[in-house]
C-alpha cells in the first residue's frame, strides 16, 4: 500500500517537472529553429507524447494482441479530445486560432474517417500500413512548409525560465529530457494506481479501461495542460491535435504493417465512431468559436466521463 502511494506521488512529480521541462524546451526550439509554437506542438511535443502510445501497441502486437493497439488508438484520441482539452480549458481558456488549426484538424476527422473505412470494410494489409506511413511523413514536411511559409509569432517566454541564449541543441536536449521524465512518471503513476486498484478489488477489466487507458495519455494531458497554463493556446491544441493525427497515422501504421490484421469489427459501433465525432467536435468549435472556455471544458471532461461509463456498463 506505501509503496503503491509512494509510486503514484512520485509519478505525479515527475508528470509536472518534466512537462514544465517539455513545455519550455518546446517553446525555445520554436524560437531558435523560426517554426511556429504550433507546429512545434503539432509536431515535435505531438510525436513525442504519442511515444507511451506507440511503445504500448507495440508490445500487444508483439505479444500477438494487436486488439489491444487499436482498442489504444481510438481510447487515446478520445481522451485528447474530451479529457485533455478538456481539462486544459478548465486550467485557462484556449485562444483558437482559426487560420492556422483548422487545417489541422479537417486532417485528424479525414484521418479518424479512414480509419472507419478500414475498419468498415474489413481491411488489413502491409500495403495499407505502409500507406499510413507514407501519408504522416507527407503531412509532416507539409506542415513544416507552412510553418516557414506563414513566419513564425513572436514567442515570448515570460515566465519560463530558460536562457534567451540558449542553443536549439540546449533547447531540444531540455524536450526530450522533459519528456523522458513525463514517460517514466506516467509509468510509475500507472503501475502504483493500478497496484492500489487492485488491493481495493478493482477487476482486470476495469483497470484496463479506465487506469491504464487514461495513463497513456498523461503525457499528453500534462503537456497542454502545463501549455495552457503558461498561455501558449497554440502548443496545447497543437498537442492535441497533432498526438491524434499521429495515434491514427503512426501508430496505425506501424500496428498495421507488423500485424495486417483487420481492425476489431466490435470497434466500429462506439469507439470509432466516438472518435470521428469528438474530432468533428473540435474543429467545429476551431471554425466558429474564438476560444474553448472552462464551461465548455467542463463539457468534455463530462462527455468523456459518460463515455466511460457507458463502455464499462456494456
Amino acid at each position: 500500500m506505501i509503496i503503491a502511494i509512494l509510486m503514484c506521488l512520485g509519478g505525479l512529480v515527475g508528470l509536472v517537472l518534466g512537462g514544465e521541462w517539455l513545455v519550455r524546451g518546446a517553446v525555445s526550439l520554436a524560437t531558435r529553429l523560426g517554426v511556429s509554437s504550433l507546429f512545434t506542438g503539432l509536431v515535435i511535443v505531438g510525436i513525442g507524447t504519442s511515444m507511451p502510445e506507440l511503445a504500448t501497441s507495440i508490445e500487444a502486437v508483439m505479444a500477438g494482441s494487436p486488439g489491444i493497439a487499436w482498442g489504444n488508438i481510438a481510447g487515446s484520441n478520445i481522451a485528447n479530445t474530451l479529457l485533455i482539452l478538456g481539462a486544459a480549458a478548465l486550467i485557462q481558456p484556449i485562444a483558437l486560432n482559426r487560420a492556422d488549426t483548422l487545417r489541422d484538424a479537417v486532417v485528424g476527422v479525414a484521418a479518424s474517417v479512414v480509419l472507419f473505412v478500414i475498419a468498415w470494410f474489413v481491411l488489413g494489409s502491409v500495403w495499407i500500413g505502409l500507406a499510413l506511413l507514407v501519408a504522416i511523413v507527407g503531412y509532416i514536411v507539409w506542415r513544416y512548409r507552412q510553418s516557414r511559409q506563414l513566419g513564425v509569432e513572436v514567442i515570448t517566454e515570460e515566465g519560463l525560465p530558460v536562457s534567451p541564449n540558449l542553443t536549439p541543441i540546449a533547447s531540444g536536449g531540455l524536450l526530450v529530457v522533459g519528456l523522458g521524465v513525463m514517460v517514466i512518471g506516467a509509468s510509475y503513476l500507472v503501475s502504483g494506481a493500478v497496484d492500489l486498484a487492485r488491493l481495493f478489488g478493482m477487476s482486470e477489466t476495469v483497470i484496463g479501461l479506465t487506469i491504464v487507458a487514461v495513463g497513456t495519455s498523461l503525457p499528453e494531458l500534462t503537456a497542454s495542460a502545463i501549455a495552457a497554463w503558461r498561455g501558449h493556446s497554440d502548443l496545447a491544441i497543437g498537442n492535441v491535435l497533432g498526438s491524434n493525427i499521429f495515434n491514427i497515422l503512426l501508430i496505425g501504421g506501424v500496428t498495421m504493417t507488423v500485424s495486417p490484421g483487420a481492425i476489431p469489427a466490435e470497434m466500429i459501433d462506439v469507439e470509432l465512431p466516438m472518435v470521428i465525432a469528438s474530432a468533428l467536435m473540435v474543429t467545429g468549435f476551431i471554425a466558429f468559436r474564438k476560444q474553448i472556455g472552462r464551461k465548455t471544458g467542463a463539457v468534455l471532461v463530462a462527455l468523456f466521463s459518460l463515455n466511460t461509463a457507458f463502455l464499462l456498463a456494456a
